[in-house]
């Protein structure tokens, strides 16, 4: 079969449980990427690993109990470990000195260790029922049916319509607690609220792509995310669009391989996703901060340059050679002629015969530099009580970052001083 074939017959929904399974994937994956940013937000990205590992004694004792494979006896058994595992992670680390990553590390292995058992002593247990239980180390979407596409559904709906309530409240508690119960927000309600849901979406996942990739799930949707917007609300939708849509495409190559597995598939479209997301983000992605580091080192080095070209000038020098700013700073010929050309085509200077002349244009822009430069100065001077021979390396950092708004605020609090520790006249 062509691969025309495989997505004419994939998107047609001729096959009904290539359907149920596409559908399910995809609402599953959307539920885990929705919730799972607030996870990501907290910094509490283990967690899920935690969870997912925790669920599977919850599974395993509501087996050994009840003696069928009911999926509702399952989900409660798992909603229980999992809750059982967070409650002692937040136990423990308020009660001892251990690290918390520590703390994750103990819980995850103690609770798979006991899963492990568990589901050992059920294997030779002799009930029959038992088969398929090992599907939940893996995962085994292949098997998923009507029901739990409907389960994923009302997981889904329940996911989306509390985030859209507790909007604020999870978004407060992911980056200041204390600011929040500043605000009258019931933080521990909010925290178990968000507990809970990671909870129960984890343990509706473990059955599709098992313990050991749900926390992918969880995480990496809001990893691509973050670095696409600075928007809770954008990150949201992100996150739940990258989840669908790993599960859609996910489904499809499992489909298209012949048996290949389902959810590696999907984790893996998943971590190509979020790795396009993390180099090509328009706000935080790398490329786009190596462009942003490299704007900013050319205006520090036009800056520089521009400032010493102005120094020479105040000195009563009209035309200045490139001689003489190698000799100021010592910089370096080749990325020096760089500078000038950009200065240049700035309209801050003139370059005649190879004698540099600055223009008024690049007075105003240097005298701004200067300024900012001698201000910050007086301001560790006088609130940090820094020696003068150690303003001028901190002040030459500052000066390129400080804003129209903040000069204003320095020169008001320091009531427009006209000379800095140096005895510098302040242009203004």
């Amino acid at each position: 079969m062509s691969i025309w074939q495989h997505i004419t017959t994939f998107f047609s929904a001729e096959n009904y449980n290539l359907f149920v399974i596409s559908i399910g994937s995809g609402i599953l994956c959307f539920a885990a990427g929705a919730v799972g940013t607030f996870t990501y937000l907290r910094k509490r990205a283990l967690i899920g690993d935690v969870i997912s590992h925790a669920v599977l004694p919850g599974v395993a004792i509501a087996f050994m109990l009840s003696g069928v494979k009911n999926p509702f006896y399952f989900l409660i058994g798992a909603i229980f470990s999992g809750l059982l595992s967070i409650w002692i992670v937040d136990y423990v680390q308020a009660k001892s000195k251990l690290k918390p990553d520590a703390i994750l590390a103990l819980t995850l292995s103690v609770f798979f260790g006991v899963g492990i058992v568990l589901l050992t002593k059920i294997q030779h247990g002799g009930n029959s029922a038992q088969s398929g239980l090992d599907s939940f180390l893996f995962g085994k979407a292949a098997s998923m049916n009507l029901f739990d596409v409907k389960l994923f559904s009302v997981i889904a709906i329940i996911n989306v319509v509390s985030i859209l309530v507790l909007l604020r409240g999870f978004s407060l508690i992911s980056f200041d607690e204390n600011y929040a119960k500043g605000l009258g927000f019931n933080v521990s309600v909010i925290k178990s609220l968000l507990a809970l849901l990671t909870v129960i979406t984890v343990a509706i996942g473990v059955q599709a792509v098992g313990v050991v990739l749900m926390a992918a799930l969880l995480i990496t949707p809001a990893a691509g995310a973050r670095y696409l917007t600075n928007s809770i609300p954008k990150m949201l939708i992100f996150s739940g669009l990258f989840g669908f849509v790993s599960g859609w495409v996910g489904v499809f190559i499992s489909y298209s391989g012949n048996g290949m597995p389902t959810g590696p598939w999907i984790v893996v479209v998943l971590s190509v996703i979020a790795f396009i997301a993390i180099l090509f983000g328009k706000q935080r992605g790398v490329l786009a901060r190596l462009k942003l580091r490299k704007a900013n080192n050319i205006k520090i080095n036009n800056e520089n340059v521009l400032k010493d070209i102005y120094k020479l000038a105040e000195k009563g020098t009209q035309t200045i050679s490139v001689k003489q700013l190698v000799d100021i700073e010592k910089h370096k010929p080749i990325p020096l002629i760089s500078v000038l050309n950009r200065l240049e085509k700035l309209d801050y200077i003139d370059q005649i015969r190879g004698m540099i002349i600055i223009n008024d244009k690049g007075r105003l822009a240097a005298r701004d530099v200067i300024r900012k430069h001698r201000l910050w100065e007086i301001y560790l001077s006088k609130y940090f009580q820094l020696d003068p021979d150690h303003l001028h390396d901190d002040a030459e950092g500052i000066e390129h970052v400080i804003t129209p708004e903040i000069e204003k605020h320095l020169i008001q609090l320091l009531d427009r001083p006209e000379k800095d520790p140096h005895e510098s006249e302040i242009p203004y």
